[in-house]
């Protein structure tokens, strides 16, 4: 006995057409900021990475005609740019949100909060992993390592930093953002669009009044290896003895207080983190082997 095609689940369908193709004016447009890019690299090829980000910064994702586009402009074959469209996880491979809202599962972060942070987001936006919310506004999904650990759990969005974070602070960042209202990152440039981000990594200058002063660099405690890699005195690490305030433990006097203004690492306690948020715990609530 033998089975038809369509009971094996096989599609013997049309082919898929050719990718339509930007329009007149878009193309142009495009074209101009592709030779831009493409004169910065000896072999045309090497462009291949920012122009997907080019395209990229067009429609919010990496599609059909962007991917044709790309081989146009460096004489690939579509298959030769899509495997690297499809390799590289910051290429959306469909529509997106104006904000990536990126949540470290990462272990460092996943013990610290980030687990409880990402079920609760999905839970409290509707949506799984990778998916966006009907208004188009925020996309969710789990990523690995930010390069944060000292300031976990990390949540990025658009890739700048919220340090630090708790389910409760992290749902009403979403909030802001769907609602229009105005969201800074705990260190970093200020927020801008998922699209004006891509075309960022596409080599284009941040041109928002500001905005590269503002950039900054890695908060305090990321340096510290730095600094004692310079021969700089390591800071005084700071212990509670009993009669309850802090000491420095090489020498018998106060350590340096830090100001609420001053970024500390969720490691330097006590901060509101997940870990000391007792509504949410971090961390496996049942018993091995349950």
């Amino acid at each position: 006995m033998t089975t038809s095609s369509s009971e094996r689940g096989v599609s013997l369908g049309m082919p898929e057409l050719p990718a339509p193709a930007y329009p007149d004016d878009v193309r142009a447009r495009l074209e101009t900021d592709a030779r831009e890019i493409i004169a910065r690299y000896p072999d045309s090829r090497s462009a291949l990475l920012p122009l997907l980000h080019l395209v990229q910064s067009e429609e919010g994702h990496v599609t059909r005609t962007g991917m044709q586009f790309c081989a146009d402009v460096l004489n690939l074959t579509t298959a030769e740019v899509t495997a690297v469209a499809t390799f590289y996880t910051m290429y959306r491979r469909k529509p997106s949100g104006d904000y990536q809202v990126g949540v470290c599962t990462n272990t460092l972060c996943a013990v610290m909060g980030g687990d409880a942070i990402f079920e609760e987001l999905q839970e409290h936006l509707g949506v799984g992993n990778g998916e966006t919310t009907d208004d188009g506004k925020v996309t969710l999904e789990h990523i690995e390592c930010n390069a944060a650990c000292d300031f976990a759990p990390v949540v990025m969005v658009n890739w700048e930093f919220f340090d630090n974070q708790t389910p409760a602070t992290v749902k009403r960042l979403v909030d802001d953002l769907r609602a229009g209202r105005p969201v800074e990152p705990t260190r970093g440039a200020p927020l801008c669009t998922f699209k004006e981000t891509a075309r960022m990594l596409a080599g284009f200058p941040d041109e928002r009044p500001g905005a590269v002063e503002a950039s900054g660099s890695a908060g305090p405690a990321s340096l510290v290896g730095l600094r004692l890699a310079r021969g700089e005195a390591a800071p005084a690490r700071v212990v509670h003895p009993r009669d309850g305030g802090p000491h420095d433990e090489r020498q018998d006097r106060p350590v340096h207080q830090p100001s609420p203004t001053e970024h500390l690492s969720s490691h330097d306690a006590p901060q509101d983190t997940s870990a000391s948020d007792p509504a949410h715990p971090a961390g496996p609530t049942a018993e091995e082997g349950e």
